[in-house]
Formats: structure tokens, C-alpha cells, sequence
């Protein structure tokens, strides 16, 4: 049986679930991983593009306090605005119920430009983030692919390579990152800020954040507490090169004991307490851009578990130096093809 519609074609199959295929960017189904599994109960296709309406808002040190929009579909808005090719670019992505104008995105932009001259590039995919989680956990699959053909782009027209490329992803931002590095091979980095748990945790590397997504992929865990009943919103899995725990990945200082709602919905707690208590799970947005003008804060150490480097058992570093969680995470030579986990403690 098939459907035709304006937005895309949806082909219904009792055995393979069902596909949706838009134009520039491809197809996506809701089999298996995508659905029909106990981390993923709930079938769900990603909207279509116009739907979710992906911007790309540019800001440079020549626009730092008002954004340029740009667009993938329209080349010459991306020759007659402030992006160069002779800079490094990096693309700040949202999570669930966010915006790509929240304050906290254009911050870091405002941060890297006091170190660097760059092109910062805040993706706004609030079309598609407000709306139920597992609705959003599958609009960010049209995300990533919106940002794998903007590097489509940027290549074939511009002649600017993915290595070029950062990608900083928030919560179901970090997996967005992850997506758009499936698809466009080559990108230089990708920092995970606390990605988020539900409809991520142990699924199969091809629907989460993966190491293999880009040559460096680094991720900062500061909500890794069970979903249920302790309401963490983050991975305790390790998904990237380098693994942070700050104080432990779980609890950050300064915020509320996170409570706790026994028997409770994951669909419910994703959209009814996500707004309320969701200190620790944006901690690591805290720590990110804090360490972008501190070039020597954060040092961590490469340890087991938190227990054991609270018990002072963890506090050298090895032949190739300790790896500073957030922008200098870069900057450590002792990066392998496995994960690592390392952990300190913070003010």
C-alpha cells in the first residue's frame, strides 16, 4: 500500500515498518532500531523538513549580537553573508523544547570569539523539538541529515571541508551531532553536552552518538543518574573517545537533589518535568562554555569508577598527559580508537 504526499512518500510494509523519503535529504524508517525495541517502544517517523523548518543562524566576530540566516537550499545566502572559508566553523545544536535562540547558544558563540575568529553557527530545530519526546527523538534523524547536506554544500560549493567542522549538540542535540556525522564522513569534532538517555541509552551505535561519527568525539556527562525513579535526563553510557564525569556525572554543585517520581511515564517525565528540573542535565552547557576562555581549568584523570577516584587513587596522569573536559578536550594527545573515561571535580 503507499501514500503519496506533498511532503514525501511513506511506504507501509507489515514486516519492514514504514519509510518516509524526502527530497536532498533521503529516507528513514522506523524498523528496527528505529522502533519495536525496549529502549525505543514507541513507533515514530521523523517530520518533514518544512515541518521541523531547520534554520542556520550565523554569527562572526562581524555579527556577534544579531545572527545572519543562512540556508543550504540557497547558496548565495551563505556568499553574501559574514561565513569565510579561511575560518574554522562550529555549530551549536539544541535539545528537547529548546530553541536555537535560547541565549545559551549565541554565549558560546560570544565566547569562541574572544579566542578565535570563527564562523558560529546556532541550528534552531524548535519546529520539531516541541512536540512529544519520541517525536523529537526521531525530528532530530531530519535534523542531522539538514546538517549533512548544509556540509554537502559548503563542500561541493564552496570547497570547505568537513575537517573544517565542529559540532556542539545538547541533549537530543548531542545525538542530532551524531546523526549529521553518520552522514557526512570527515568532520574534525563533535562535543556531546549530557546527550540525552531515553530512546538512546544501549541502542545500537547507529541510532546514538558514536565515536566513530567524528574524528574526535568528546562528551561531558553531568546527569547520568537512572531516568527512573532519580529523573536523570543523561547518558551513564560512554559514547565518545573521551568520557567525562564531573563529580561524578551525576549530581553537579549547586543544583537540587533531583527528585524522585516512582512509576511515572517516560513520555510523561520528557514533558512534563523536563522544564522543571533540569539543573544537572544543563550543567554541562555551564561547563562547555566556561572552559572556552579558561584554557587550564578542568584537568582530568583517567579512572575506573567515581568511588575510586574519590578515594584518592586517581589523581596522576599518564606518559600523555591529562585531557581538559570542554573546548581543550582537543588538545590531548592521548586519544585511542576505544572510549576513555575520565573524571574530576568541580567548584
Amino acid at each position: 500500500m503507499m501514500f503519496i504526499w506533498t511532503i514525501g512518500i511513506v511506504f507501509l510494509s507489515a514486516v519492514k515498518g514504514a519509510e518516509v523519503c524526502y527530497n536532498r535529504i533521503g529516507c528513514f524508517s522506523d524498523a528496527k532500531p528505529w522502533a519495536g525495541t525496549i529502549e525505543r517502544p514507541i513507533t515514530k517517523l521523523p517530520w518533514a523538513p518544512e515541518k521541523i523548518n531547520t534554520r542556520f543562524l550565523l554569527y562572526t566576530r562581524n555579527n556577534q549580537n544579531s545572527f545572519q540566516a543562512i540556508s543550504a537550499t540557497n547558496p548565495s545566502s551563505i556568499s553574501s553573508s559574514n561565513f569565510r572559508t579561511s575560518r574554522k566553523t562550529r555549530f551549536v545544536i539544541h535539545g528537547f523544547t529548546d530553541s536555537g535562540q535560547s541565549t545559551w547558544l549565541s554565549d558560546i558563540c560570544l565566547k569562541l570569539f574572544q579566542i578565535e575568529d570563527s564562523n558560529c553557527i546556532c541550528v534552531d530545530w524548535s519546529g520539531g523539538s516541541r512536540t512529544l519526546y519520541s517525536q523529537a527523538s526521531n525530528n532530530i534523524r531530519v535534523v542531522g541529515a539538514e546538517i549533512a547536506y548544509f556540509l554537502d554544500v559548503l563542500q561541493n560549493n564552496f570547497g570547505y571541508s568537513p575537517a573544517n567542522v565542529h559540532l556542539i549538540g545538547h541533549s537530543l542535540g548531542a545525538h542530532t551531532a551524531g546523526e549529521a556525522g553518520k552522514r557526512k564522513r570527515g568532520i574534525s569534532r563533535i562535543s556531546g553536552l549530557d546527550p540525552a538517555e531515553p530512546y538512546f541509552q544501549n541502542t545500537p551505535a547507529e541510532v546514538r552518538l558514536d565515536p566513530s561519527d567524528a574524528a574526535l568525539v568528546d562528551v561531558i556527562h553531568t546527569d547520568a543518574g537512572p531516568l527512573v525513579p532519580s529523573l536523570g535526563f543523561g547518558m551513564s553510557q560512554v559514547v565518545g573517545h573521551l568520557d567525562f564525569f564531573p563529580n561524578g556525572g551525576v549530581h553537579m554543585p549547586g543544583c537540587p537533589q533531583n527528585i524522585e517520581i516512582p512509576n511515572v511515564n517516560v513520555e510523561d517525565i520528557w514533558n512534563g518535568v523536563v522544564n522543571f528540573v533540569t539543573c544537572n542535565h544543563m550543567r554541562a552547557i555551564k561547563y562547555y562554555t566556561d572552559s572556552i576562555t579558561n584554557s587550564n581549568t578542568f584537568v582530568s584523570y583517567p579512572c575506573a569508577n567515581w568511588s575510586t577516584y574519590q578515594g584518592g587513587k586517581c589523581k596522576t596522569c599518564p606518559s600523555a598527559g591529562c585531557p581538559k573536559m570542554g573546548h581543550y578536550a582537543d588538545t590531548f594527545r592521548g586519544v585511542t580508537s576505544s572510549s576513555q573515561s575520565f573524571y574530576l571535580t568541580t567548584p
